[in-house]
């Protein structure tokens, strides 16, 4: 059994006068525009199966039409499905009670609109404190609770002012403040952010990544920008004309596009804002662990590449190369590896964009060793698979298509292209 969060199972809505008599249509396999013209009843979902974990941000996009928007309002019903579930840590929304569903859109769910709704005859700290109000919670501790959200999102000092005192931003801010307010495990986003200014939206952004690290909810997020869903998301699905095309991490979707309307969407992406150096590293050529300069130099012969990281009780230390350690071996085999032989090559995180890395991956002699958290050498990063990640398709140079030269020496125009547009 799923130990998913949120299960999605075989979930189908169609709009019209009598969905239940076209259903046999639909699963015959009737398009969407055919259905339309035929019965004048439209396809708005069909069979939509996701899971998402707890505490992770699972993003839902497409063009518009594509379902997104009716797919996010059958998690709090304010959209009943044709056929489907839609489970929340076991239970099933569909087979809530009036009541249940109350106290379930009270207490567990929240959700944040693209136009803030808030409420304009309500000051801020009033609409912040909303729903609290309608826990049944007392007004000294709901407007304390409501002070507190009101900062955290940066916005203290402004309780007593109304919405429409305050620039699209800060009204987003509120609405942020009033959807978390009431500590709900489930936040709904639909096109939170996109009726903003593109700075502010990406202030909005920063602020939902600083936010989530803190407070780990359950977040669905809708949005039709293929950029916002790879900054924001733990998980991504895309939907076109109500199905489901694609699902998977960031990565997966960038990297290994489902179809040509998949394909579309990635094609114009700065790759390099999106993915972190894990997705492109490789294994590390290879190790050097002995201790004196006559072990290193038995080491490194015994390795295809001329160089090799040096690791110690304490780690990752710096790259050693055959001509050094055959220097040093000339004066004293015997001596214990130091500074003096080491070539101090800064690691880089593999939970890094490779934005942050890309001047020093160019810039290095030898790929850059990815080290992560707790000292352990996990990989490496060259040029020639930075090329082929930045590269459109993954393609790159032949070099980089086949893994080439892995010392980084490749010049690879491909890189330099891609170095470029990033700049620009």
């Amino acid at each position: 059994m799923s130990d998913a969060f949120i299960q999605v199972k075989g979930l189908y809505k169609i709009f019209g006068d009598d969905p239940d008599a076209v259903m046999p249509l639909v699963l015959a396999g009737k398009s969407k525009q055919d259905l339309l013209a035929e019965t004048g009843h439209t396809i708005g979902l069909k069979e939509i199966d996701l899971e998402v974990e707890r505490g992770r941000i699972f993003v839902v996009m497409g063009l518009s039409g594509c379902g997104k928007s009716t797919l996010i309002r059958h998690f709090n019903r304010l959209i009943d499905p044709t056929r489907g579930q839609i489970l929340i840590d076991g239970d099933d929304v569909m087979q809530l009670s009036q009541k249940e569903l109350e106290q379930f859109r009270c207490h567990r769910i929240s959700m944040v609109f693209q136009r803030f709704g808030l409420m304009p005859h309500r000051t801020v700290l009033e609409n912040v404190a909303f729903g609290l109000a309608v826990q049944k919670m007392g007004r000294a501790e709901r407007n304390e609770k409501a002070r507190q959200w009101l900062e955290t999102v940066g916005l203290k000092g402004y309780e007593a002012q109304y919405p429409a005192q305050l620039s699209g931003g800060q009204q987003q801010r509120v609405g942020l403040a009033r959807a978390l307010c009431t500590d709900a495990d489930i936040l709904l986003m639909d096109e939170a952010f996109s009726a903003l200014d593109p700075l502010i939206r990406s202030e909005m952004q920063d602020q939902l990544i600083e936010l989530q690290e803190k407070l780990h909810k359950t977040i669905i997020f809708i949005t039709h920008d293929l950029d916002e869903a790879l900054r924001l998301g733990d998980r991504i699905a895309i939907l076109k004309d109500g199905e489901l095309i694609q699902e998977g991490a960031p990565e997966d979707i960038l990297l290994n596009p489902a179809d040509d309307y998949v394909e579309a969407f990635v094609r114009d992406v700065n790759r390099a804002r999106a993915l972190t150096v894990e997705t492109v590293m490789r294994p590390p050529a290879g190790r050097i662990t002995a201790v004196t300069i006559a072990g290193a130099l038995r080491q490194m012969r015994s390795h295809s590449d001329d160089y090799a990281y040096f690791i110690n009780n304490e780690g990752y230390q710096g790259v050693l190369t055959q001509e050094r350690l055959e220097a040093a071996a000339r004066d004293d085999s015997d001596a214990v590896v130091c500074e003096r032989v080491l070539e101090i090559l800064p690691p880089v995180s593999p939970d890094a964009l490779l934005e942050t890395v890309l001047p020093e991956t160019l810039d290095a002699d030898y790929p850059l060793p990815v080290v992560d958290d707790k000292g352990e050498l996990c990989g490496q990063l060259s040029r020639a698979s930075l090329a082929q990640a930045l590269v459109e398709g993954g393609g790159g140079s032949e070099t980089a298509q086949r893994g080439g030269d892995d010392s980084g020496s490749v010049n690879g125009k491909a890189v330099v292209s891609a170095a470029g547009a990033v700049q620009r």
